[in-house]
């Protein structure tokens, strides 16, 4: 059962920093019901693998929390010189009364990451890694960006990742700049709702690159329902998908959206909600972009000082259009 909070309007207006430059790249949400507290997830730095961040509501005040790593070891699957341990999410396990971890790493039999697993009672960890990675298309590339997303409505749990084709690209900005470039299809797996690792049926393509407008790649997936009938309405469906296009690296790193009337799409482009085009709000790169459940706000990164520093936006939908505030 998530909190009554998600249903009331942020507290905030505008993109705002939520971690004092600390460098936390590709932010993830969790609610922790044996706490009543959210907890903030991110990539590889600050000598940990999994890094973690604390705040008693969804729109802060955070902490980071220094000496929590999720992982601390990543699993025998994963390369243990380099293990490379990008975008991690935590999902509850009420069945269970527990937790799983979704996390990329580089796989140690080739140069690809694979997605992984890992599983604890405590949300902080430390959890224990599966002993082999959970979704691995090497021919394709490997997979990185996995997100949970459990359907309030009938209850069943999906991860949505990005299939890692840039990592056979011909080069160019991300290894996959120069035509005619690698498809980096966005992909739904349906997953058991009791372990969450279980893979139910076969993956479905919900989205993929337009070279034209994506540039080398699209990834960092996130699904999130909205909840307000009025604005399902407006948008023409329910599901919204965001994701990022571009290269981390280029001034073009964005946040942009499709939505969807069912899980499994088919999903409508719909632009860009945080970049050049829409409106950037002073941050540079902006990207990695987690929705928070229900609608109504995200957590993304951005570049500081420290390196990709964790920010919160809030948006509405107006005009048939999510907009951020």
């Amino acid at each position: 059962m998530l909190p009554l909070l998600l249903l009331l309007p942020l507290a905030h207006a505008a993109p705002r920093p939520a971690l004092d430059n600390i460098s936390f790249p590709d932010p993830s949400l969790t609610f922790d019901p044996h706490t009543r507290a959210w907890y903030a997830f991110a990539t590889e730095a600050n000598t940990h693998h999994v890094q973690a961040a604390t705040s008693p509501t969804v729109h802060g005040p955070w902490s980071f929390l220094p000496s929590v790593d999720l992982l601390p070891s990543p699993g025998a699957w994963v390369n243990s010189t380099s293990p490379r341990v990008w975008a991690p999410d935590v999902q509850y396990l009420s069945e269970t009364n527990s937790f799983v971890l979704y996390y990329s790493a580089l796989s140690a039999h080739s140069r690809f990451h694979c997605v992984g697993a890992a599983t604890s009672p405590n949300i902080t960890g430390p959890f224990t890694p599966l002993s082999k990675p959970l979704i691995c298309p090497i021919a394709e590339g490997g997979a990185i960006d996995a997100a949970g997303y459990v359907d309030e409505a009938d209850g069943s749990r999906w991860i949505v990742y990005k299939v890692d084709g840039s990592a056979l690209g011909p080069g160019g900005p991300c290894g996959n700049g120069e035509p005619p470039g690698e498809p980096t299809p966005l992909r739904l797996q349906r997953v058991d709702v009791g372990d969450g690792v279980t893979l139910v049926g076969e993956a479905v393509t919900i989205l993929d690159r337009d070279p034209e407008v994506d540039g080398p790649l699209v990834e960092a997936p996130s699904l999130v329902r909205l909840r307000d009938g009025d604005a399902v309405r407006a948008l023409g469906g329910g599901f919204v998908l965001f994701y990022s296009s571009h290269c981390f690296n280029s001034a073009e790193y964005d946040v942009k959206y499709a939505v969807a009337e069912g899980i499994d799409g088919p999903y409508e482009r719909r632009g860009q909600l945080l970049g050049r085009e829409a409106g950037s709000f002073g941050l540079e790169r902006p990207g990695g972009a987690t929705g928070v459940p229900g609608g109504g706000g995200l957590v993304l990164h951005a570049e500081c000082e420290a390196g990709r520093c964790m920010y919160e936006a809030d948006y509405v939908v107006e005009d048939g259009e999510i907009r951020i505030t």
